[in-house]
């Protein structure tokens, strides 16, 4: 009887810890349970990328369906692989803005972090502006530099540049959310994507078949109904970061250029901003080999692959993000002691997670794939895919946590030269290596990406047990 009780009070301790998280309660991260401070920041972050990963895969579920599913399908897929560099952007920034505002926060200083935090917002809005006119004038050149055909850039040339010209709102999702994390305060940014992600589920069957009045736009359909959601969520996120009823004190003077400020944000963001580029690069070359050597089906099976495995891959970045947030408010304490182990705690629960999703993908693989495509050559592509890929989801879980330790830190260096070395010298001949020399075609794409992922976690895992991010100043 005595376990009975005590089973039961854990689970109600639990489930109202669970209610804690979603509701936002804001709590101080540099004491107490760590346990808690995990789960308190890390149900909330899973959900907001969880959602974040929802945009592609509606859009993917409804292109699917169309007549011209497989021209529609790649130019989604294209598009996003694209969009990377632009939420490289959105994430360096955000991670500066996280590291510099949980810093400020961890030293109780609530005014200098939500200056920081919009000092953030201002040099990074002037920035994306530029790109985004940018590629909405040359979307269908980046279409067919991307390896599509002709038809999938003759079709999927106008979504293209309405997802490129709303780089912007792209950009202020990822930022403010950051800034938000950065708090401690991380339902508002799952909240903000809730919103978003309701507003596409709704719009989209709207504006890609036709409703009431509302003609049926088809591919270019999707792209303006995630466009649109997007909008309202960062309206939403706008609304509560002037409210002021968190632990951001935000002024209207705060949007005067501080170029004290900027250069310390820049200074984090660059190297940041160039370690999801050499990601994201790395990914744009992969897409474009699998395009070569596998052909529209090929092309169309592997995003139908990669935007499932998002799905689950962004939940488990979302954990990471608890790292983040933890070591940067616990150094800002100077607590360095509780930022590590807070760190090895997440790493644990982002390992059960990633071992959960590598048993669905082996079992609900294929049943998954068949949801988003009715061509058997997609679907065959995209669950040996799936498989292969699946392989190293556990060491995939492991290398987030680290990056994101030492992004928190504000050490963003170190993370941008494991995924320098990573990813190029190592990926993408590896990569061209099986699939073209070795004739692999799209299948040695596929092995690629596991063994270049396990040999970044460990190069990260061995450079963070020597410690040198607990010396970093922001």
């Amino acid at each position: 009887m005595p376990s009975t009780i005590n089973g039961a009070s854990k689970a109600a301790n639990y489930f109202s810890l669970l209610k804690q998280a979603l509701r936002g309660e804001e709590m101080d991260y540099t004491q107490g349970s760590i346990r808690k401070a995990v789960i308190m920041l890390a149900v909330p972050m899973m959900l907001e990328m969880a959602m974040e990963s929802v945009f592609a895969l509606v859009d993917l579920y409804f292109v699917g369906h169309l007549e011209n599913s497989r021209e529609a399908i790649q130019t989604v897929g294209l598009t996003e692989s694209v969009l990377t560099i632009m939420y490289s952007i959105a994430i360096g920034m955000s991670m500066a803005a996280t590291a510099v505002v949980a810093r400020r926060v961890g030293e109780k200083n609530p005014e200098e972090a939500g200056h920081s935090g919009v000092q953030a917002i201002v040099v990074s809005s002037a920035v994306t502006l530029l790109l985004s006119i940018a590629g909405m004038y040359f979307a269908p050149d980046i279409l067919r530099l991307m390896g599509a055909s002709a038809e999938t850039t003759a079709q999927g040339s106008t979504f293209t540049r309405i997802m490129m010209g709303s780089s912007v709102v792209i950009m202020l999702l990822f930022l403010i959310n950051g800034i938000f994390r950065g708090a401690g305060n991380a339902a508002i940014a799952m909240k903000s994507l809730w919103i978003a992600n309701i507003c596409n589920i709704i719009l989209c069957p709207i504006f890609i078949n036709g409703f009431a009045f509302v003609p049926a736009f088809g591919l270019t359909g999707a792209a303006m109904a995630t466009a649109t959601g997007r909008s309202i969520g960062v309206l939403y996120q706008v609304y509560h970061l002037f409210k002021g009823k968190h632990q951001l004190k935000i002024k209207i003077g705060h949007f005067i250029p501080d170029f004290k400020v900027i250069r310390a944000l820049v200074g984090i963001a660059t190297p940041g901003i160039f370690q999801f580029v050499i990601a994201s690069c790395s990914w744009i070359f992969l897409a474009e080999l699998v395009a070569t050597t596998g052909g529209d089906a090929g092309s169309a099976g592997y995003q139908t692959a990669l935007r499932l495995m998002m799905f689950f891959m962004l939940p488990a970045w979302g954990l990471s993000n608890a790292a983040a947030t933890l070591v940067g408010q616990n150094l800002g304490a100077q607590n360095v002691q509780r930022a590590e182990q807070s760190v090895m705690k997440t790493v644990k629960y982002n390992v059960l997670f990633m071992l959960a999703v590598s048993i669905i993908f082996f079992l609900l693989g294929g049943w998954l794939v068949s949801f988003f495509s009715n061509d058997e050559s997609i679907r065959s592509v995209a669950r040996t895919a799936l498989m292969i890929m699946s392989t190293g989801f556990i060491f995939y879980g492991i290398g987030m946590v680290m990056i994101n330790a030492f992004n928190g830190s504000g050490d963003t260096w170190t993370p941008t030269w494991v995924n320098l070395f990573g990813f190029w010298t190592f990926q993408i001949p590896l990569a061209y290596l099986l699939a073209k020399y070795l004739e692999w075609g799209p299948k040695g794409v596929f092995v690629s990406i596991p063994v270049a992922e396990t040999a970044i976690t460990i190069a990260a895992f061995i450079l963070f047990k020597r410690g040198r991010w607990k010396k970093k100043k922001v």
